[in-house]
């Protein structure tokens, strides 16, 4: 086992080396045996497969069944059921586009999020895709690092790693290079190894990759990013439901008009024909395609707006929720430290400037050399490496015309002692040409009570920079003739010389105080919870406008010692929760779900994923986050991002609405199909033999090309502007709610009739030219009824012309119609005449009748909600 050998049999082993790492010549060929860093995928499904399995949902069933049986009937009725077959064919070849689509979605979303590792190779430092890490290369670890692969820990300076994804321990476990004597080893005992998906939480050290993929020990933690899992949304399943009904029903309603049709006096044959048009007047053959494209289009315009959608039942949450949980550090904030105060015993209090004094710059030289971050230039873009707080002191002294290794030059850095909580200080030894000396960074108490000159107003400052949410940090230095033999802290660290104080703060994010605003709006209560510091998280909430008059900030302990039943009273109250534990965000969250609110979460750590699995969305966090947190969410924020939230709320509001939109406009025009046919049956009841209106052949065109395109359109919909000034949907909320359903039987109603009536004027004439005027009258309506439905406004308000889809399908859907009906040989196909002008322009009429219905009934409602 490694952890019984020696860090140089390790090497020699594997075949690398500690300074230099793998040749890059090597990496190919050592890639060949161990293979890639990643894991197995799950065998796909063939195209074929997936082509069948289109054919399993009840609706098609019934189309296919109707066609069988049609031209077993009549043999001579051929042309129809071949149209039906066709467009069953279409729509599963058109199912399986979408899925391949959605892998390949999918692919591109694991590479957008996958880690990246820092390597040695050739002696040069990397990064590179963890997939791309192979069994030998040198890895170098700095606190925040996600552990890519196992491997035996070859230094380790203060190195602890949060194991509790592999062994269930809370506590970081403090990592070492010696040789582990005893044999089989649990895993948590191996403290010379560190494995894949594990998390470095402090100090820095270097390792060697043992082993890759499928040979690392947590495999299958790793696994929640390469697996997905296949899931249908809350609504999808409401309108399969619907579907069922739909399918269950229109077989009822064709006995019923087949035996209408009988006592009417038709033949069994044309009472047939009547029943198979109206199946397939009444299944909704498109809305199910429709509604899947919508969600797939949804979920991709989030994805380049970084919000990765990893389940769909997300997306319609979204635009219920009501609060969101949102961590401080990376989310609200710039997850950057920076230095924005100063103090030195001549300067005193001083706001950070790039220009400062001569004082400042040598004490922030001092710092950056009492440091092990460093700041590199690649491909002009400047990359900041290390501890947060220790990249901030490098990157103002870079401000300053400083460059670490610039500083190098003249001091060669030696001995260290490491920091640890207990001292809270760090030393390091450099040797210079003024000979050799110690610098020391720190707690400010700690190191001014070990100065022989601290200056007395030093104390002050620090408290003043303290209650501004600062981060204080003091620097000293102690002259030495030489480095000591034996590195005691409580000699090194004793007698010496303070040069100075910095304070930082970690900045908001400059969108996201609008973001938050905008959230206000929506109705929808912003809530931090952070392990920092409640004076720091306070300072933070109120700039960005959580945190205000009269609301409270209270601290992990106060919340443990309060009852579900005192916090219950007092959560409205709380906007800021600081310093708390796993327990306490689960906690959170459940409390607001008892009150009835939809809860979105923000988490990065293992620690996070219980309250993320609780909250009705979870939201990882794709640049800080570890495997286990982004397995636990619902949504990945590629950017990290609190305002991506927000407008991922936005646009989850903007998609059911256009979801809602296309149902409406879907269902409404089947509604519309089966008055006609229905009607036409009733009315030949009493005398008047009318024959069928629309053969099924007109009825699926209607359906698949006149409406299925407006359809599209809808579900491209901008999202409204005013969106975010409408309260949360309630997550109990019927699919029909507010009237949805009593609108689409009543507009379902007003198209059938104008059908009815074309079909009856026509009639009069010749039966030909009756269903002409009726397919006519049927399909334009649909096409100006898709601009009734686009928005609750008027159609002639100003944003009549923001959807360049529905003007395209608008223009598309009528030069389709004229060729249909003028285009000799095709009108004959589909048993139509072309119709004078005098018919048309009846036809025309009649179908731009519900735009002048619509305007008034909306005129009346907006009227009834003004008031």
């Amino acid at each position: 086992m490694f952890y019984n050998k020696t860090n140089e049999e390790v090497v020699n082993d594997l075949q690398s080396n500690n300074l230099q790492g793998l040749r890059k010549n090597e990496i190919e060929s050592i890639r060949e045996k161990c293979g890639p860093n990643e894991l197995k995928e799950e065998k796909k499904q063939s195209i074929f497969v997936k082509f069948l399995l289109q054919f399993t949902d009840p609706l098609i069933i019934v189309l296919i069944a109707a066609a069988v049986v049609s031209i077993v009937v009549d043999p001579h009725e051929w042309i129809d059921s071949l149209i039906i077959f066709v467009v069953v064919v279409f729509n599963a070849v058109l199912g399986v586009a979408q899925e391949n689509s959605a892998e390949k979605s999918l692919e591109a979303l694991k590479k957008m999020s996958a880690p990246s590792t820092k390597v040695i190779r050739d002696g040069e430092r990397l990064t590179i895709p963890s997939r791309e890490l192979v069994v030998g290369d040198i890895v170098i670890l700095e606190a925040g690092d996600l552990i890519p692969s196992d491997g035996r820990i070859l230094e380790s300076y203060n190195l602890q790693i949060d194991e509790s994804a592999l062994t269930g321990e809370s506590v970081p476990v403090n990592k070492k290079s010696d040789v582990i004597s005893e044999e089989n080893v649990p895993l948590g005992d191996q403290k010379n190894m560190a494995f894949a998906s594990t998390v470095v939480t402090y100090g820095r050290g270097k390792m060697i990759i043992t082993s890759v993929g499928m040979s690392n020990e947590v495999g299958k933690i790793a696994s929640m990013l390469m697996t997905s899992e296949k899931e249908t949304t809350p609504l999808q399943n409401k309108l399969a439901q619907i579907s069922k009904v739909i399918g269950a029903m229109c077989l009822g309603i064709c006995v019923v008009v087949f035996g209408l049709e009988m006592m009417s006096g038709l033949s069994v044959l044309d009472a047939f024909k009547t029943s198979v048009a109206l199946a397939v007047a009444a299944i909704p053959e498109g809305l199910a395609t429709v509604v899947t494209i919508v969600l797939a289009i949804g979920v991709t315009k989030m994805v380049k707006n970084n919000a990765i959608v990893r389940k769909l039942p997300a997306v319609e949450t979204l635009g219920s929720a009501s609060v969101v949980c949102s961590d401080k550090t990376g989310t609200l904030t710039q997850n950057k430290m920076t230095v924005v105060k100063t103090f030195t015993a001549k300067q005193g209090i001083e706001n950070f400037n790039v220009q400062g004094s001569i004082e400042v710059r040598e004490m922030m030289k001092c710092f950056t050399l009492c440091t092990d971050a460093e700041i590199k230039i690649e491909n002009g873009e400047t990359k900041l490496l290390g501890d947060p707080t220790e990249t901030a002191l490098v990157e103002a002294s870079f401000k300053m015309g400083d460059k670490k290794e610039d500083l190098y030059d003249l001091a060669k850095r030696g001995d260290e002692i490491g920091f640890d909580s207990t001292r809270k200080l760090m030393t390091v030894f450099y040797d210079t040409v003024d000979g050799v000396i110690s610098i020391t960074k720190g707690a400010p108490d700690v190191i001014m009570s070990r100065c022989i000159n601290t200056p007395s107003d030093a104390s002050q400052a620090n408290e003043t920079m303290a209650n501004e949410a600062l981060r204080v940090l003091a620097v000293a230095i102690k002259k030495w003739n030489k480095v000591p033999v034996l590195l005691d802290p409580n000699e090194v660290e004793n007698e010496m010389i303070f040069v100075g104080l910095v304070g930082m703060i970690d900045p908001p994010r400059p969108e996201v105080k609008l973001a938050i605003e905008e959230a206000k709006q929506g109705g929808i209560r912003t809530i931090m919870i952070t392990g920092d510091h409640v004076t720091t998280a306070k300072a933070i909430a109120k700039e960005l406008g959580i945190l205000l008059e009269g609301q409270k900030a209270i601290t992990g302990t106060e919340l443990s010692n309060m009852s579900d039943e005192e916090l219950s009273n007092e959560l409205e109250n709380i906007s800021v929760y600081a310093r708390v534990a796993p327990e306490h965000k689960v906690r959170i969250v459940s409390m607001w779900q008892n009150k009835g609110h939809v809860v979105a979460m923000t988490g990065d750590g293992v620690n996070d994923s219980p309250a993320l699995k609780k909250a009705d969305i979870g939201c990882a966090m794709g640049i800080t986050g570890t495997d286990v947190s982004k397995g636990a969410a619902d949504m990945i924020l590629t950017d990290d991002n609190f305002a991506t939230i927000i407008h991922a709320v936005r646009e989850g509001r903007g998609i059911y609405n256009n979801i809602k939109k296309d149902v409406q406009f879907l269902l409404s025009s089947n509604i519309g199909e089966v008055i006609t046919i229905f009607g036409a049956s009733v009315i030949s009841l009493f005398g008047f033999n009318l024959g069928v209106p629309l053969l099924p052949v007109h009825l699926l065109w209607v359906n698949l090309i006149t409406d299925t395109l407006p359809a599209f359109a809808l579900g491209l919909e901008p999202v409204d502007k005013d969106i975010m000034k409408e309260k949360p949907r309630s997550k109990n909320e019927s699919f029909f709610a507010h009237g949805l359903g009593w609108t689409i039987a009543w507009q379902g109603l007003m198209v059938g009739a104008l059908t009815l009536t074309a079909y009856v004027i026509g009639n009069n004439i010749t039966h030909e030219i009756g269903m002409t005027m009726a397919f006519m009258t049927l399909s334009l309506s649909q096409l100006f009824h898709a601009f009734n439905i686009k928005s609750t406004h008027s159609i002639f308000h100003r944003t009549i012309f923001n959807n360049k889809y529905l003007w395209g399908a608008l223009f598309v859907g009528l030069a389709l119609q004229l060729i249909v009906m003028y285009v000799p040989g095709i009108n004959t196909m589909f048993s139509l005449e072309a119709l004078n002008p005098q018919l048309a322009g009846i036809s025309i009429g009649l179908a731009l009748c519900p735009i002048v219905i619509v305007e008034i009934v909306k005129i009346f409602k907006n009227h009834i909600l003004k008031k």
